[in-house]
């Protein structure tokens, strides 16, 4: 009994350490073919400077966002004449440390990205998956209604949304995230369509799987590689959306810096002050050019068709 035991655990162990090395194999595989974008690579490490700025805000911001400084209204970047390095890139119209703001605002910008991203991508791959693996008038009702969202513009959907719920950051992820889940819906359906016929899927069936495991442990998985990169590429438009409506008024109230309502506060000032226009315009720039630039890697690395030998 003792030796039946101890082989049982070896066979255990085994199996363990073989899936350990497979997944390590996977993970060098993916490694290798998103390192091989140059500008994937690059847009990683920008993001993860985001990131790393965003956490520790408190630290990095030689002001807080608030603090108002009387004496420096509009005061220019440090390198133009009458700049300071007490406020590196100026200030605004009160005299609130522009580069404090944009630190902060980086943590708004991360926030709403991971909001929005989550509550399009759980909803939209749960209705994906009921039409996807139901069909029939069900997929037909889901579908015709996505297609309904999809045929308005995004922000003037997003705008119709906020005005319905009230302005405020938190009524703008919401609406943001009803607009962008139809591309989830999409994608999801169109991978399960593809993946409900398989061998697997029927031998997992007439071993007697359940509808609700079937959708959720066994064809979810081998959809979820679309879904990654529509995932990347949406936390850009997420972002783009909520400045958007922040810069219409719509979005993020004052004083709060977020960088779409610092736009918005600085349009008076775009001839008379421009670094007070330019550094939130070209924070977002950045930040939305280093999540495409990731999200172009995540597809040539998670898409076999894209992978070069």
């Amino acid at each position: 009994m003792t030796k039946t035991s101890s082989v049982d655990t070896a066979k255990t162990t085994a199996v363990e350490k073989e899936s350990r090395n497979a997944t390590k194999a996977m993970l060098v595989e993916f490694w290798y073919y998103f390192s091989q974008n140059k500008g994937a690579v690059l847009g990683l490490a920008l993001f993860v400077l985001l990131v790393s700025v965003a956490i520790f805000a408190p630290l990095v911001a030689p002001h807080h966002p608030d603090m108002q400084f009387r004496d420096a209204l509009l005061s220019p970047p440090f390198w133009e004449a009458g700049g300071s390095l007490t406020y590196p890139l100026g200030t605004d119209a009160v005299g609130r440390d522009i580069l404090s703001r944009l630190i902060f605002g980086a943590r708004f910008s991360l926030f709403i990205g991971v909001v929005v991203v989550t509550i399009a991508l759980v909803g939209g791959i749960v209705i994906g998956l009921v039409a996807g693996y139901v069909g029939g008038a069900v997929d037909t009702f889901i579908m015709r209604i996505m297609d309904i969202i999809l045929s308005f513009p995004s922000l003037l959907l997003a705008l119709v949304l906020v005005a319905i719920l009230g302005p405020g950051l938190m009524n703008a992820m919401i609406a943001i995230a009803i607009v962008l889940q139809p591309h989830f819906v999409r994608l999801t359906r169109a991978a399960v369509m593809a993946e409900v016929n398989r061998d697997y899927v029927v031998a997992a069936r007439v071993a007697g799987a359940g509808h609700f495991r079937l959708m959720f442990k066994t064809i979810l998985p081998n959809c979820l590689a679309p879904l990654i990169v529509q995932a990347t590429l949406s936390f850009s438009n997420a972002i783009l959306d909520a400045a958007a409506l922040g810069f219409l008024g719509m979005g993020a109230q004052p004083p709060t810096p977020e960088w779409g309502t610092m736009l918005a506060e600085a349009r008076e000032f775009i001839l008379s002050a421009w670094w007070v226009v330019t550094f939130p315009g070209v924070a977002i720039l950045v930040t939305v050019l280093a999540i495409n630039l990731v999200g172009d890697g995540l597809r040539d690395a998670l898409d076999p068709k894209l992978k070069r030998s």
